[in-house]
C-alpha cells in the first residue's frame, strides 16, 4: 500500500500529515513557528526556522506512522501564501528576514500605487486589489534596502520564492526552483488569464525576472527529494497556496461551492469554474488548483485577523491559556453585553483594503467582564466572514445554499453556531476539518495516480456535522447592525 505525505506550511506552525489510499488522515505532526515583529506593523519570520520546522515535521509524521519514504508514492505541499523570501543562489542563505502576508511595511508604498493611474492596470491584469498583502511589493523592498540586491537579482544571483518555492527548493537539494499558479497568482507579478509573469508588472514593481521561478501546474510531478532526506527520494508531485489547496480538500471542484478556512486569518474562497472573475466588491480574482490542464479560478475574501484575535486573547492579555478554552468561556454569558472587537492589528482586507484601520474594541461597561471580551472575540471573526460572504453574493448574484468550513476555530461549536446564525446559512463541517492539508495530497495524489479522479475524490468527502441558523431575523440585525457601527468606527477613527 501506498501513502501521500502532506507537507502543510502555515503562518504559526508546519504540519505534516500522512494519508493512506482512501484519503484517510492516519497520522499528523506539528512544529511551531515563530512570527517576530520588530516594528508597528512588521511581521517577519526566519525562513530557515520555517524549512527546518517543516522537516522536522514530516520526520516525525512518518517515524511515528512506522511509514517508510518507499511506501510513499508522492509530497504534497501546501503554504502560507505571499510570505517573501530572497535568497542567495550559491549558499542557499536568504539575504533577508522572510516577510510575512500580514507585513504591512510597504503600506504607504501600496498606497501611492492605489491612488495612481497603474491601479486599475494592476487589478485588470491580476485580480487583485493594490495592497501590500501581496508579495510584489515586499520583492521590491527588500531589494531596495539589502545593499547591493538589485543588482544581484538582475545578475541571477539572488531567487525568489514564497513559501511553497523555498520548501521545493530545499527538498530537491537546490535542484528545482518553480511554483505554482495558485502561489504566483497571490504575487502581483502574474497575469491571471496567462499564467506566467507579466513583463508590465515587473517593470512597474521593479522586479528582475532572473530571480522568479518557474511556474508549473498544481497537480504533476516536479521533481525528487533528495535521497537523504527521509532515505529515499520521494516524488513532488502536488503544489498549491494553503487556501486554493482547502478548497480542493473541500471537494469543491465545482463553479458555486464555496469554503471558509479558518487559521491565523479567514479566508472565503468561490469556486468560478474556468471563468476568471472580475469583482465589483473588492475581492480577489485568484487562480484555484486544477486537477487538469484547463486553468481553473475561484473569487476570494481575505481576513488578515480571524484565529490571530485568538492569540492575542491568549498571549497579550492573558484571557485564556489555550485557544480551546474560548468556546467554553464564551458560552458562559449569553451575549457579549454589547460589546464589539473589531481585531483590525494590521489594518483590514477584503472587502475594505484599508491599512490605516485599527483595532477596536468597544461597548464596555463596569459590568464588562473576560467572559465578554473572550466572545467578543469569537464573534468578531464570524462578523467578518458575514462581510465577505455577502460581497461574494453581490459580485455572483447567487445566494449561498451552504458554506463549506475548515481551519482550526472550525472545531469551535460556538464559532460555528454563531456563523450559521448572523450568515443565516447552514454551516457544513466536514469530517476531516484539516482540508489544507489534505488538498495537497490529493493534488499529488492524482498527479501519480493513487486515485484516478476528480469523482473519487468527491466520494471520499463526508459531514461531520451541520449547524443551522437559527437566531431570529430581529436579532440578526441588530447584531449587524452593532459590527457595522464599531467598523465604522476602526475604519474611521476620530
Amino acid at each position: 500500500m501506498l501513502y501521500l505525505l502532506s507537507l502543510d506550511e502555515g503562518t504559526t506552525s508546519a504540519r505534516a500529515a500522512l494519508y493512506d489510499g482512501e484519503g484517510r488522515r492516519l497520522a499528523m505532526e506539528t512544529s511551531p513557528i515563530q512570527c517576530f515583529y520588530p516594528h508597528d506593523g512588521w511581521v517577519e519570520q526566519d525562513a530557515g526556522s520555517i524549512w527546518h520546522a517543516q522537516l522536522d515535521a514530516a520526520l516525525r509524521v512518518l517515524a511515528a506512522s512506522g511509514v517508510s519514504a518507499a511506501e510513499v508514492a508522492a509530497i504534497g505541499i501546501t503554504n502560507q501564501r505571499e510570505t517573501t523570501i530572497v535568497w542567495d543562489r550559491s549558499s542557499g542563505r536568504p539575504i533577508a528576514p522572510a516577510i510575512v502576508w500580514q507585513c504591512r511595511r510597504t503600506a504607504g508604498e501600496c498606497r501611492r500605487i492605489a491612488d495612481s493611474p497603474s491601479a486599475e492596470r494592476i487589478t485588470a491584469l491580476t485580480g487583485l486589489v493594490v495592497d501590500a498583502y501581496f508579495s510584489a511589493s515586499k520583492i521590491r523592498w527588500i531589494l531596495d534596502h539589502t545593499p547591493g540586491a538589485r543588482e544581484r537579482g538582475r545578475a541571477g544571483e539572488l531567487m525568489f520564492g514564497n513559501v511553497d518555492t523555498w520548501l521545493i527548493w530545499n527538498l530537491t537539494g537546490g535542484r528545482v526552483h518553480v511554483t505554482d499558479p495558485t502561489n504566483a497568482s497571490r504575487t502581483m507579478l502574474m497575469n491571471l488569464e496567462s499564467g506566467d509573469w507579466d513583463a508590465e508588472l515587473l517593470e512597474l514593481f521593479d522586479v528582475p525576472r532572473a530571480m522568479l521561478p518557474a511556474i508549473v501546474p498544481s497537480c504533476g510531478v516536479l521533481g525528487e527529494s533528495e535521497p537523504s532526506l527521509f532515505g529515499a527520494p520521494i516524488a513532488i508531485a502536488g503544489v498549491a497556496g494553503d487556501q486554493q489547496a482547502a478548497l480542493v480538500g473541500q471537494a469543491a471542484f465545482r463553479p458555486g461551492l464555496s469554503k471558509n478556512t479558518y487559521g491565523t486569518g479567514c479566508f472565503a474562497l468561490m469556486h468560478t469554474g474556468g471563468r476568471a472573475p472580475k469583482s465589483r466588491s473588492r475581492l480577489l480574482g485568484t487562480r484555484a488548483a486544477s486537477p487538469g490542464d484547463a486553468p481553473q479560478f475561484a473569487i476570494e475574501g481575505s481576513i488578515f485577523v480571524g484565529g490571530a484575535a485568538v492569540q492575542w486573547l491568549r498571549d497579550q492579555l492573558g484571557l485564556v491559556v489555550t485557544a480551546a478554552e474560548t468556546e467554553a468561556v464564551a458560552g458562559t454569558v449569553p451575549d457579549t453585553g454589547g460589546v464589539y472587537l473589531v481585531p483590525a492589528f494590521v489594518g483590514l482586507g477584503a472587502p475594505h483594503w484599508n491599512s490605516d484601520a485599527r483595532g477596536l474594541l468597544c461597548g464596555m461597561t463596569r459590568s464588562t467582564s473576560r467572559a465578554h471580551v473572550v466572545r467578543a472575540a469569537l464573534e468578531s471573526i464570524a462578523y467578518q466572514t458575514v462581510d465577505l460572504v455577502r460581497a461574494m453574493e453581490a459580485d455572483t448574484g447567487k445566494r449561498l445554499s451552504e458554506l463549506r468550513v475548515d481551519g482550526g476555530a472550525a472545531n469551535n461549536d460556538f464559532l460555528m453556531q454563531f456563523q450559521a446564525d448572523v450568515l443565516d446559512c447552514p454551516i457544513v463541517r466536514p469530517a476531516d476539518a484539516e482540508t489544507t492539508a489534505l488538498g495537497a495530497a490529493y493534488l499529488a495524489g492524482l498527479a501519480t495516480g493513487a486515485w484516478k479522479s476528480v469523482s473519487e475524490l468527491e466520494s471520499f468527502w463526508q459531514v461531520q456535522r451541520v449547524f443551522e441558523p437559527r437566531m431570529p431575523a430581529s436579532r440578526r440585525e441588530a447584531l449587524l447592525d452593532g459590527w457595522r457601527g464599531a467598523l465604522r468606527r476602526a475604519l474611521y477613527p476620530v
